[in-house]
């Protein structure tokens, strides 16, 4: 396919599914955060999906029983993207959840994975898309908080 032909489809990512060990743990951490509770089925002993959105977002999550054989807590480097990275930071810990120290990588581009090059504080010049934060669910699931205050072009 060649790059510069036009897609005509729209293609909008709208839900991650995230495997957990205990779907009422999880449920409780992500409404903790103050996500919205968008649905929670139960078919029967072997199936239950549960759908939570957070603040802002057009894509949610989904985890339960029976909605997927990844091990839990086996999701990493799903991105948050927020305005002021310090004061949602301030916001979740004050929710209970167990955020990293605001870092920015030391190659200035994008982290490395784990917490290698982590230098402490936001980005020295404050670009967008440079300062970051971490936090996983009760599982172990990854996230970072990434912030932008102005989307680069064409975004």
């Amino acid at each position: 396919m060649s790059s510069d032909r036009v897609n005509s489809q729209n293609m909008k990512l709208e839900v991650v599914v995230l495997p957990v060990s205990d779907v009422d743990r999880s449920k409780h951490f992500y409404e903790t955060l103050g996500w919205r509770l968008d649905a929670d089925f139960v078919t029967d002993q072997d199936f239950r999906v549960v759908q939570l959105t957070p603040p802002g977002s057009e894509a949610s999550i989904i985890f339960g029983k029976g909605v997927t054989l990844a091990a839990p807590g086996s999701v990493q480097g799903l991105y948050l993207i927020v305005y002021d990275i310090e004061a949602t930071r301030t916001e979740l810990v004050e929710r209970g959840a167990e955020v990293s120290e605001v870092f920015h990588d030391i190659g200035g581009i994008f982290h490395h994975a784990g917490t290698e090059g982590r230098v402490p504080g936001p980005d020295p010049k404050r670009r967008d898309y440079a300062s970051f934060a971490s936090f996983s669910d009760p599982d172990g699931n990854g996230w970072v908080l990434q912030e932008v205050k102005t989307r680069a072009p064409g975004r």
